[in-house]
Formats: C-alpha cells, sequence, structure tokens
C-alpha cells in the first residue's frame, strides 16, 4: 500500500469553498448509498444493487475538474459517478425503483443508470465494456476539436478483459483525450488482485507507450488534483493516460454478498481512511470546523429524504409503454425511381455511398483495420483518406474496440460507419453490438440515439473456409434493437447504405463479396430506400420466392428457368432483415398460395424459419402447400472447392424446389 497524501501540497490549491463542496458531493454518494442499501433490504429496489461506499472520493475528485460536455463511463458500481457528474438524487433513486420518472424512466436499473444528456454514458452491466465506449467518445471529442475529455472508470476487475487491452491500445494508437481511471479496490468480485493479476498497471501502461500515475483514491483533493492536471494537458493536445486511484469497498460486490473471501479486520482497517473523514481533516486545516461538516450532513440527509418519498411516490411505466425505446423512430421514406444511369458495380456502390454522406455530414467517419491508406481489404475505399483527413480511420485489429468506439462516437452525436472486415469476426465484438449498441437506446429510456452503422462482408463460394464464409444474419436478426440489411445488387447498395448512414438506429450492413464486381445501373445521387421495407423483383402467380443478397440473383435465374416451363414465379428480396417486412410477405402470399424461402445461410434456425412461422401463423389460411426452405445443411462450411459447391444451393435447387412445390395439390 502506497503512503497517504500528506495534509499540505494539493489541498493549497483548493480554497475553503471547494472542500465544502467536495465534502457535500461526497455525503450526497454516501448517503445515497446507505439508503439505497436500506430500499434493498426492505425490497423497495429490485434487481442486483453493487455500492461503492467508500470509494467517494475517486467519484467526487475525478468529475470535479470536468465540463459539462465532458463525458465518463462508468461500471456496474456507478452510483457514485453518476451523482459527481451532476445527476440528481430523485431520478437516481426513482430508476433504481424501476420508476418512469427515473433517469432511464425505470429501463436500466442500478447496473445500467446514465443520462447521456450530462455526459454520463451509462454504468455498465458487462466488465470492461465502458472502456471501448470511452474510446468512442474521445475519439468524437478529437474529430470535434473541442477540448472536451473522456474519463473512463474502470476497476481493478476490467484489467483482465479484452475490451481494456483494446480500448487502452486503440486510445494510445490514436493519442485520445481519455482518462482511464482505474479504481483499484484490490478485489474483482469475490478475488484479491494477487490472483487475478501478475504485471502492475504501470507495467500495462509502459506496454501501451502512455502515461502512468497513481493517487490515493480516499483522498479527494489528491484525486481532484491530478486529474485536473491531466484533464488539462488533454484539453491541450497530450495522449492518454492510466491513472491508479487505489480505494476500498466497504460493502461486498454485490448487496447480500456472504464476504467469505476477506476478513472483518481487513475491512475495519480501511474503514480507519475514510475519506469523508479524511476530507473533514483537510477541512478544519483550512479553518471549517466540524460544525460545517455536520452541517451539511444534515442538509444531505434532507435531500436523500425528499429524493426517496419522491421516488416512492412516482409511478412505475405503464404497460402501454412495454415496447417504447426500443429503437429511434424511423420516417416513413418513398421507394425511389429505379436506377438508370450509366452501369457501375457493387463495389463502387459502396464507396459512393459513404463518399456522398461524407461529403453532406461532417459527423460522419470511418473506421476499420486498413481503411485509409489501404482503402479496405478490398480496395473499396481507396483514396478517401485523401479527400476526407482525418475522418477515415485505420485501427488495430481489435474489433471490440472498433465497434465500441462507434457506439461511443455515436452516442457522441456523430456517425460512425465502423467495418468489421468479415462477418466471421462478429463474435469478437459481439458484446459491442448485442449489449450496447443495440440496447443503450432503450437502457437509457430514450435518452440517446445510436446512429451507427457497422459494414461488414460475407459469402460463400471461393474456398474460404468455415471461418470467413459464414452468414450469421439470423444470430444478429434475434437481437432487439439491431437493424440488419443484406443488399443485392449495386443500386440497392447504394440505396439502402446511405438510408443506413442517416438513420438514427445501429444498422448492421452486411455485403456480400462474391457480388463485389456485379454491375448495374448508377441510380441519381438522392437515391435513398427506406430501411425495413422488401422489394418485389419478379412479379408472379403460382409461388412466392423469398430471398436476399446474393440469393437474389440465383432466384430471378431460377424464375426465369421456371417462366420457361409455364410456372410464374414472384421474387421478393428482403433486403432488410430485421425488422422483416411481413406485409408485403403476407400480401404475396395470399395472391400465389405456396411459399419457398432460399438463403445462403445454414436451414436450423434461421431466417427461413422465422419467415416459415410467418406463414403458418398470420398465413396459415392462405397456404395451398407446406412451406419450403432451400438453404444448406447445418453444418461448417467447407473449404474443398467440390465440397462447398455440394454445401451452396443456387438456382438449380431452387427451381427444383419450386417445382416440387406447385405440384403440391391444395
Amino acid at each position: 500500500m502506497s503512503p497517504t497524501t500528506e495534509l499540505d501540497g494539493p489541498a493549497a490549491l483548493f480554497p475553503a469553498e471547494d472542500l465544502r463542496e467536495m465534502y457535500r458531493r461526497m455525503a450526497r454518494i454516501r448517503q445515497f448509498e446507505q439508503a439505497a442499501s436500506m430500499l434493498y433490504k426492505a425490497t423497495e429496489i429490485p434487481g442486483f444493487l453493487h455500492l461503492s461506499i467508500g470509494q467517494e472520493a475517486s467519484a467526487v475528485g475525478a468529475c470535479w475538474p470536468l465540463r459539462a460536455d465532458d463525458v465518463i463511463t462508468s461500471t456496474h458500481r456507478g452510483h457514485g459517478h453518476c451523482l459527481a457528474k451532476g445527476l440528481e438524487l430523485a431520478p437516481m433513486f426513482a430508476e433504481l425503483m424501476g420508476r418512469d420518472a427515473g433517469a432511464c424512466r425505470g429501463r436500466g436499473g442500478s447496473m445500467h443508470i446514465a443520462d447521456p444528456r450530462l455526459g454520463i454514458f451509462g454504468a455498465n452491466g458487462i466488465v470492461g465494456a465502458g472502456l471501448p465506449i470511452a474510446a468512442g467518445a474521445a475519439t468524437a471529442a478529437k474529430l470535434r476539436g473541442n477540448g472536451s475529455v473522456v474519463v473512463a472508470f474502470f476497476g481493478d476487475g476490467a484489467v483482465a478483459t479484452g475490451a481494456f487491452h483494446e480500448a487502452v491500445n486503440l486510445a494510445a494508437v490514436w493519442d485520445l483525450p481519455v482518462v482511464f481511471l482505474c479504481e483499484n479496490n484490490h478485489y474483482s468480485e469475490f478475488s484479491p488482485e494477487a490472483e487475478q493479476h501478475r504485471a502492475k498497471l504501470d507495467a500495462r501502461a509502459a506496454g501501451y507507450g502512455i502515461a502512468y500515475e497513481w493517487v490515493d483514491g480516499n483522498d479527494v483533493v489528491a484525486v481532484a488534483d491530478t486529474v485536473a492536471r491531466i484533464t488539462a494537458d488533454l484539453r491541450a493536445g497530450a495522449g492518454p493516460v492510466l491513472l491508479e486511484a487505489e480505494t476500498y469497498r466497504w460493502h461486498g460486490h454485490y448487496e447480500g454478498d456472504p464476504e467469505r473471501y476477506r476478513l472483518v479486520e481487513e475491512v475495519e482497517s480501511w474503514k480507519q481512511r475514510d475519506p469523508l473523514l479524511a476530507l473533514r481533516e483537510r477541512m478544519r486545516a483550512a479553518g471549517l470546523d466540524d460544525d460545517v461538516a455536520d452541517g451539511i450532513d444534515r442538509e444531505v440527509a434532507a435531500d436523500v429524504e425528499a429524493a426517496v418519498d419522491s421516488a416512492r411516490s412516482a409511478p412505475f411505466p405503464a404497460e402501454e409503454s412495454l415496447r417504447d425505446f426500443v429503437g429511434s423512430p424511423r420516417a416513413d421514406r418513398p421507394e425511389p425511381p429505379a436506377a438508370q444511369g450509366e452501369v457501375f458495380r457493387m463495389m463502387d456502390a459502396v464507396s459512393e455511398a459513404v463518399e456522398h454522406e461524407m461529403t453532406e455530414d461532417p459527423s460522419v467517419f470511418v473506421a476499420g483495420i486498413d481503411v485509409a491508406a489501404g482503402g479496405n481489404v478490398y480496395g473499396l475505399f481507396r483514396g478517401l483518406a485523401d479527400r476526407f483527413p482525418g475522418r477515415v480511420r485505420n485501427t488495430p485489429i481489435s474489433e471490440s474496440a472498433i465497434v465500441g468506439c462507434g457506439v461511443g462516437a455515436a452516442m457522441a452525436g456523430m456517425r460512425p460507419i465502423v467495418e468489421i472486415m468479415y462477418m466471421d469476426f462478429i463474435g469478437t465484438c459481439l458484446d459491442q453490438l448485442m449489449n450496447q449498441a443495440a440496447k443503450l437506446r432503450f437502457m437509457t429510456g430514450g435518452a440517446v440515439a445510436m446512429p451507427l452503422v457497422v459494414r461488414t462482408q460475407f459469402g460463400a463460394g471461393r474456398s474460404s473456409g468455415s471461418q470467413h464464409s459464414q452468414s450469421l444474419e439470423a444470430l444478429l436478426a434475434h437481437i432487439p434493437g439491431l437493424t440488419v440489411v443484406m443488399p443485392s445488387s449495386p443500386a440497392e447498395a447504394y440505396g439502402l447504405l446511405r438510408a443506413a448512414i442517416r438513420d438514427d438506429n445501429p444498422v448492421v450492413f452486411v455485403e456480400h463479396r462474391l457480388q463485389y464486381g456485379l454491375k448495374g445501373p448508377r441510380p441519381e445521387r438522392g437515391h435513398v430506400i427506406p430501411l425495413g421495407k422488401a422489394r418485389i423483383v419478379r412479379p408472379g402467380s403460382d409461388l412466392t420466392v423469398v430471398t436476399y443478397s446474393r440469393m437474389v440473383q440465383e432466384a430471378a435465374a431460377a424464375a426465369e428457368v421456371l417462366a420457361a416451363e409455364g410456372v410464374d414465379a414472384e421474387v421478393i428480396d428482403l433486403r432488410t432483415i430485421s425488422p422483416l417486412d411481413r406485409a408485403t410477405v403476407l400480401d404475396s402470399l395470399r395472391r400465389t398460395n405456396r411459399l419457398l424461402i432460399a438463403h445462403e445461410a445454414v436451414q436450423d434456425f434461421g431466417v427461413g424459419a422465422e419467415l416459415a412461422a410467418l406463414a403458418v401463423d398470420e398465413g396459415f389460411w392462405h397456404l395451398d402447400a407446406p412451406v419450403v426452405r432451400v438453404a444448406p445443411p447445418a453444418m461448417p462450411v467447407p473449404y474443398s472447392p467440390g465440397l462447398e459447391q455440394a454445401w451452396l444451393p443456387g438456382r438449380d435447387e431452387i427451381a427444383a424446389a419450386a417445382r416440387r412445390l406447385v405440384s403440391e395439390q391444395p
């Protein structure tokens, strides 16, 4: 343990009135947490509760020098950080109680409490997950050049996560204005830090090539002085800093924790270093006697009592509001005229869509592996970095940091386009997609939009093997809050991508790499296609074929073969997988009475299964034959060309299935 900070030194930089206000803020945190503990025991707070009693100084000291436009990210133990950044008592208590008056309208609770309007980008139920988001907020600050900074709170347990490594490394490479503040309370849930790490934080900082500082986390004056100095440097253009604030939590990991992993004597020894008592001593040295602190305690107690009463009297969210805030409203957009311009390629469509949006909106930027000088792995963005300096940003091979950066930047009001090189790599950043991007609007009660595009590509047929060929759209479509788009032609790619970039919801935009050379007519520059709307590629009367992405070309080719045989197939391109355009599918089924579904993803538990369920539920009385699916078997994509072709269906299999389907008698 490092020695306690002496009473002189930094204290001289803060007048008595500052010490008084620091004490007030710390007392608010202490009494809030104590009241929350009692409310939890009385079952007035549901769910989980993680308290920060004993850690008040690090929260107040770190937020002391922050401006309104600065951002913090927090942890599952985040009440103190929120209060220190300016969130009021009453909406916090209401949130913990699940009331509609809560800071997040009762949608977040203790572990997810936030208010992005105050620069509080959220407590987080996933250890370490706030760190990539902090890097994204810092990226937004750097691109805007407004001098704002980010403080990313995390515990010593988060040091073991990949999110920590990826976020700190990205921040180091980009020289981002962020303080990574480790509140080292010496325990990772139930495990002492000695069992979790071998390298100390100073050594880790050296490995990332960034500055490291240690501060007594129980001394609010020392923390405030240290963070003030660091943030001043950041505002002047310095790079990230790893700051370790040594502190201790008095309560267990969660309320109700039996705490069999530490000794009572250890806890009591740390209570002797109570941050509030330490500040009282500084206040006495500055001429403020204990009556001042006692008076503050009484005032805060009255405020806490009033806030609890206010929260208790607030209503719970109405049942009719159940579906509110899952996504940002999406304005109706008309279908644009068909493209009729000169022929261009799918890869041109993607690059032109991005270029046009970057030209029209300075908040749009691109980030990903090798997207700058290299123009991405397929060269889609060659020259883009020269046209938009600083707005096309190479990242390390760190998918969690890439998507998390997009999340944080989107929360900060930017419109990031982040690239995951292959769809197969989605698994390495699934938390940032599934638990952050998809849920943050909902968990903040609609306080934040998420205008984020995650571009990726997929495709079997070129012997790329099982880890570079997968179609994972069903996995993504199963996550509420995500929009999943898969274009089938150059004009569609252009119009859908522009719509995705303009949208206020997180969109995963999936291109088929075997179609990058596909040619088609170029649309007008203003060509924007509505998201969530399917397209009838070919009208027909005998059966409906529903498909998307490259399989649209195969289905259209099969339909022409069938037409020569007297079978009139209607082909529907879903375009957007989620939200699913159920109305267009059902209307077609009502007219044709037969449904065939084709996709490149494996058959089991896929998009076809969802469409089949729709047909036998809402479309049951229109069916004259069983629903048929054409899709690969449920197994990894083979590498050997012959096996891959045997695995991957195409126009011949679609035509054969259609013949069987129309032969079925009603």
